[in-house]
């Protein structure tokens, strides 16, 4: 992936939904707030070759959202329809942390300087190259992409996370 000279975003492809950045898939599913509702979104992609590579979730006390990133988003959305369940999809940014104890502190600078804000975020459960990764969303993913690439920020894609 190349970024334009002239601080553009621009990179030297397209994807199959028409945008040229790096995002990835994340499904948010409702669920009823009682017990053992986790268990059966996760025993739906039993079996299958989908992996759940990010988790995070939001309880109140009558429903629950449950945000998965998966490692192949077009089997899971399938897998999801297929069981019935009720869930919305967004476009992330993951980024890699590079070693180091300000890593975190450096991703979050880099942002605020290309004034963006994080909605929120939560790491990846799988480190595609080694390194800690976290997943966001966030205003413009575009003009993330182009900030963290030039601070040396590593940008995941879908394909980082189906190896």
């Amino acid at each position: 992936m190349s970024f334009g000279e002239a601080g553009g975003s621009e990179v030297d492809f397209e994807t199959m939904h028409g945008r040229n950045w790096p995002s990835i898939t994340q499904f948010s599913i409702f669920l009823e707030n009682r017990v053992g509702q986790l268990h059966e979104v996760l025993r739906a992609f039993q079996g299958s070759k989908v992996r759940i590579v990010g988790l995070t979730i939001s309880d109140s006390a009558d429903c629950s959202i449950v945000r998965l990133v998966l490692s192949h988003p077009e089997q899971g959305r399938e897998i999801l329809e297929l069981h019935k369940l009720a869930f919305a999809e967004n476009e992330l940014l993951a980024a890699e942390l590079p070693a180091g104890p300000q890593s975190l502190m450096d991703l979050c600078t880099a942002l605020l300087q290309a004034e963006i804000n994080i909605h929120y975020a939560y790491p990846l459960i799988v480190h595609p190259h080694g390194r800690c990764a976290v997943a966001m969303h966030i205003d413009n993913i575009e003009q993330a992409s182009a900030a963290l690439h030039a601070m040396g920020f590593e940008i995941i894609c879908e394909a980082d996370l189906s190896g």
